[in-house]
């Protein structure tokens, strides 16, 4: 152990595995910042289109970690899906930038090689991300397991100074305007600007793997599961999955049985039934193992509960993409020290706090662990949610008297990133933790895919609620310049000709406010409240349950 150490107490490993995420997320939040400005700019795309296509891409892109999980399980192991994930997603930027140079001579061999490059992305992002945080657990002996908190905090650092480049970087070489005039000739510069990154990561981790990615006792981490030597394993486990038929058949007909659920009786599009399905699917096929010992299978229980109150925490956070950025553009005042701030700029506060707050959380969790006094995952991660509704909050309160043309100041942003960055850095590099500490080894990268679903499915909920924001100040501005006094058809003090509807529908104004679960939302006051409700419950609720939880983690932390 002592010859793979830095002065932290870590692995080298972990500082390689970190390099390597870093680069990937680079690549990765560099070309969402700018795919669908591509799509509308350059390939003509509708708006309501390209965010469809966005959407659909997220999603996708965290249901493919379970089949990505399950190959690297079951056949090639983690350090060749890494590889292999890692060269796809480059190969896949690489032709997002042929179609970003050729869409002007050719735009359906643009169009042609934009929908490859999403589908090459989402299959490599499949193979690498569960794969990646697998291996942090295993760089760590079995005595050492409560130091998988602070690891994880460290390598998410990792994951958002990647984002944080690659927001910045891509688009200011991809997105550029000259005198007001975007040049759409410049995206393939970002493009490839983020397939470069991709080739340092899979570089850095090809070249450095051998050396420094091993367990404590030297051996090579992630190799072929064939050549698993029963030593890594704990006393009395199993070193490979036993489903029945019986099992197997079932956990089919019940993906497609939930999927017809999901799409025709809840309403949910094909690609949200299908992420949904998935989850709940492949979590029923795991507890069928017949080789689950019991304290294996309630550890397992522990993740889905976990993971089922993630689902509500991503689900706030992931606004700042969509709703946040509407108010930020249409109802904030963005001077930010004289600098009038773009919109999209403002969510960049998040990734600045988590690099600089990640090693100071990591050192509380030290602190808390010498002290005897740290708190067990599921009580960091109650307190990530009740952060986040404290976030809404603030904000509620700050928009309640704004009117249709007040201004939101920035500082309350600012502020709610700040607080939404101590409630992710709670729970999420935590639930990374958790399921490393609590996954049997021969589950370990397909758990990892089960617990991304509950991202995507945060996602997916995150799209439902943006979708209810109520009108903010530019539509009643725009309903006014056409004649149309949208206050009063909204409290419905007066009745809109069809003429009058047809022009509010050409300018994407609804003449009526959005309802969620029977309630009409009337102001942004409301609207925020119901992230204060959903996140401030699920923290009451998963608080209430940590007693029984810490019972069915036996001993884990």
């Amino acid at each position: 152990m002592s010859e793979i150490a830095v002065k932290t107490g870590h692995p080298k490993g972990l500082w390689v595995l970190f390099g390597t995420e870093m680069w990937e997320r680079f690549n990765f939040y560099g070309m969402r910042a700018i795919l669908t400005l591509f799509l509308v700019n350059s390939l003509m795309m509708k708006e309501e289109d390209a965010s469809l296509i966005y959407g659909g891409f997220l999603g996708l892109c965290y249901l493919t970690p379970m089949l990505g999980g399950f190959i690297a399980d079951r056949f090639f192991g983690n350090r060749n899906c890494i590889l292999l994930g890692g060269l796809m997603m480059a190969i896949g930027q690489f032709f997002l930038f042929i179609s970003a140079s050729v869409f002007g001579a050719n735009i359906s061999l643009a169009s042609t090689l934009m929908w490859s490059a999403l589908g090459i992305i989402i299959f490599g992002n499949g193979f690498f991300k569960p794969n990646i945080s697998s291996m942090v657990g295993s760089l760590y002996p079995k005595q050492e397991k409560s130091k998988l908190d602070t690891a994880f905090t460290i390598f998410y650092m990792g994951i958002n100074l990647g984002a944080f480049l690659g927001q910045l970087i891509c688009p200011i070489v991809g997105d550029v305007k000259t005198e007001g005039v975007r040049d759409i000739h410049a995206f393939k510069w970002g493009f490839l600007a983020a397939s470069i990154a991709m080739l340092i990561g899979t570089a850095v981790f090809y070249f450095l793997k051998n050396k420094y990615v091993v367990t404590p006792e030297g051996k090579p981490l992630g190799g072929l599961p064939s050549k698993n030597d029963a030593s890594d394993y704990e006393e009395g486990e199993s070193q490979k999955a036993v489903f029945s038929q019986k099992a197997l058949i079932g956990a089919v007909v019940a993906f497609f049985g939930l999927g017809l659920i999901f799409h025709f009786v809840f309403g949910q599009n094909f690609i949200y039934s299908l992420i949904y399905a998935s989850g709940l699917s492949l979590a029923g096929l795991i507890i069928s193992d017949s080789s689950l010992t019991k304290v294996e299978r309630d550890r397992i229980f522990v993740i889905y509960i976990v993971a089922f109150f993630v689902i509500f925490f991503w689900a706030a956070f992931e606004q700042a993409g969509s709703s946040l950025t509407f108010i930020a553009d249409n109802q904030t005042d963005r001077n930010f020290f004289g600098y009038n701030m773009p919109p999209s700029m403002v969510q960049i506060f998040n990734g600045l706090f988590v690099v600089a707050f990640a090693v100071p959380f990591s050192m509380l969790w030290d602190y808390l662990r010498s002290k005897d006094r740290e708190p067990i995952s599921p009580v960091k991660q109650a307190v990530g949610l009740a952060l986040i509704a404290l976030s809404y909050f603030i904000i509620a309160y700050n928009v309640k008297d704004l009117g249709n043309n007040g201004l939101l100041a920035i500082k309350w942003l600012i502020l709610l990133y700040l607080i939404q960055t101590c409630a992710e850095l709670c729970l999420s590099p935590i639930g990374l933790s958790l399921v490393g500490k609590l996954s049997p080894k021969r589950f370990s990268s397909l758990l990892y895919g089960v617990f991304f679903l509950s991202n995507a499915s945060g996602y997916a909920l995150a799209g439902t609620l943006g979708s209810i924001l109520p009108a903010t100040g530019d539509k009643f501005n725009k309903a006014k310049e056409l004649g149309i006094d949208l206050q009063a058809v909204l409290d419905k003090k007066i009745t809109l000709t069809v003429e009058q509807l047809a022009i509010l529908e050409k300018n994407q104004i609804s003449p009526n406010n959005p309802v969620f679960a029977g309630f009409e939302i009337h102001n942004l006051f409301e609207f925020f409240m119901v992230f204060v409700i959903l996140c401030g419950l699920a923290a009451v609720i998963l608080m209430a349950l940590t007693p029984k939880l810490k019972k069915m983690m036996h001993g884990v932390r």
